[in-house]
C-alpha cells in the first residue's frame, strides 16, 4: 500500500466513525471539560467557570484583546498552561459548539498540502447530547452574531 492510498484508507475509516456515531474525535477534549474513567467528557468546574465569562464578556463589548488582558490579570492560565492567552485561542472557544453539548464534526479537510474549512465538499456530522453544555443555545448564537457583526464593522 502506497502513501496515498494508506491516506485514503485512513480517511475512510475516521469518515465510517463519524457516519457510526462512534467516532473517538467526538470525545476529544477541549478547555472547559475533562475524560472520565470511561473516556466522556465532564465538565470541569473550575474550566467552565473561565469558559461562560469568557463567553459574557464578549457579549459585553470586550475585545479578544481585553478579554486576554483580563483573563492574565486573574491570574487564569491558557489551555496549554502558558500566563499569556492569545486572541485567536480565544476566538476559537468562541466559535466552538462543543460548548452547547454538540460536537460537529469534519469542520475541515484536508487537501494534502492544507487545512482547509470544509463548505459542503463533504458531508459533516452533527453529534448532539454527547456530554453536558457549559453554555446555552441562545448564548452561542448571541456571540457568533456578535463575531459576524464586528467583522463587518472591521471590513474583515
Amino acid at each position: 500500500m502506497n502513501a496515498i492510498q494508506k491516506s485514503e484508507a485512513i480517511k475512510a475509516g475516521l469518515r465510517k466513525g463519524f457516519q457510526d456515531g462512534n467516532s473517538k474525535m467526538a470525545k476529544r477534549k477541549c478547555y472547559g471539560y475533562t475524560l472520565n474513567f470511561n473516556g466522556e467528557l465532564k465538565t470541569n468546574s473550575d474550566e467552565t467557570k473561565v469558559v461562560r465569562w469568557i463567553f459574557e464578556r464578549y457579549l459585553a463589548g470586550d475585545s479578544l484583546g481585553k478579554i486576554t488582558v483580563g483573563l492574565e490579570r486573574l491570574g487564569i492560565p491558557s489551555p496549554t498552561g502558558r500566563l499569556k492567552w492569545n486572541r485567536e485561542g480565544i476566538d476559537k472557544l468562541l466559535s466552538n459548539e462543543k460548548y452547547t453539548g454538540r460536537v460537529l464534526l469534519q469542520k475541515t479537510i484536508s487537501t494534502g498540502a492544507a487545512q482547509i474549512k470544509n463548505d459542503g465538499l463533504v458531508d459533516r456530522y452533527l453529534f448532539v447530547g454527547t456530554h453536558e453544555a457549559i453554555i446555552s443555545d441562545k448564548v452561542f448564537k448571541a456571540v457568533q452574531e456578535e463575531k459576524k457583526r464586528r467583522s463587518k464593522a472591521t471590513g474583515k
